[in-house]
């Protein structure tokens, strides 16, 4: 079974390989983007694995389809860069890993969250530079504090959890609610609500047509002065140009990303020596309160390990034919 992966840094190879020790699969490498720039290469394979800024459009899965591809595995949970209409159209079946430690978003949330507040980032700084001072490193106790939690699918449950332990209300908002959240206290709100009484808001939805820029100008208006904004979901889900003026204005007191809507070109690659020309990602950057990390949260051995074995058994399973281990990873 052949399988060609997009978008691969040294990890991916390290925990694939592991996952392959029968040499079931037969792997192929390329560090680029799957897009239409590059789609024309592949050749003599039965599957594509991709990734979060790989561009798997109508265009792309037509020239799949017709070099013979039967799959497009995503190596993620998120897959709102996929033309599934089209991947149908096609006869090309399209799986992902609905789920892989999501502990590992959820802890990675709350860590940022802490570094933004406490400011332990600077602190660090601080003293080996030999500065051993407080000034402008107040923070806030999270005990308390109210946090809205948008999506209470895996990560957001996780995240739940996580931030009950420190004493948090919780308020919620998810399509279908979750009872044993409600059992620890989780209280399911509308969004307007959710805007309105939250001092934190923690995003752990997936991108859809109807949730995109939901954090805009307006919704910003709905919430509290110098709420904390934290997104480790899809970058899109934000209006970037809303938050910086928000952030001008102390509306928003600060805001911890692991995700960015123009990410594609940026992340995931050194680019300490380049200019980097987007404006907006520089003003963001720009701000104290601000705190990005690119593309991260799901970056533990334990995930790793978990989308590798889940990505290799889903495109096992369509190749032969089998009934999938896991119903919510096969999309078409």
């Amino acid at each position: 079974m052949k399988i060609a992966f997009f978008s691969t840094q040294p990890y991916d190879r390290v925990f694939f390989d592991r996952e392959n020790q029968d040499r079931r699969f037969a792997y192929q490498f390329y560090e680029t983007h799957l897009g239409p720039h590059i789609v024309e290469a592949v050749n003599d394979v039965d599957a594509v694995c991709v990734f979060v800024n790989d561009r798997v459009n109508r265009e792309v899965l037509k020239v799949l389809a017709s070099r013979g591809v039967k799959i497009v595995a995503l190596r993620c949970a998120g897959f709102n860069n996929v033309d599934l209409d089209a991947a149908q159209e096609f006869g090309i079946s399209v799986c992902r890993v609905p789920a892989y430690s999501p502990e590992a978003v959820a802890e990675h949330a709350m860590a940022m969250l802490l570094t933004l507040n406490r400011k332990t980032h600077k602190a660090y700084n601080r003293v080996r530079e030999q500065n051993f001072s407080l000034n402008g490193l107040l923070g806030f106790n999270l005990h308390g504090k109210t946090i809205g939690i948008v999506g209470t699918g895996k990560i957001g449950k996780a995240f739940c959890h996580v931030a009950k332990g420190f004493g948090c209300e919780l308020l919620a908002f998810d399509i279908y609610e979750d009872e044993q959240l409600k059992d620890i206290g989780v209280l399911y709100v509308d969004m307007d609500t959710l805007y309105r009484s939250s001092d934190i808001i923690s995003l752990h939805c997936p991108l859809t047509p109807e949730n995109k820029h939901m954090i805009t100008q307006s919704t910003i208006q709905q919430m509290k002065d110098g709420v904390i904004l934290l997104n480790t979901s899809r970058g899109a889900l934000i209006d970037t140009s809303a938050v910086i003026d928000a952030l001008k204005t102390r509306k928003i007191g600060g805001i911890a990303i692991d995700v960015y809507e123009q990410e594609e070109k940026l992340f995931f690659k050194d680019l300490s020596d380049t200019i980097i020309e987007d404006d907006t990602l520089q003003r963001l950057m720009s701000f104290p309160n601000v705190l990005i990390t690119a593309h991260q949260a799901f970056f533990t051995h334990e995930a790793l390990t978990q989308i590798a074995s889940t990505t290799l058994k889903n495109i096992e399973e369509l190749l032969l034919g089998r009934e999938p281990f896991n119903k919510q990873a096969i999309l078409v």
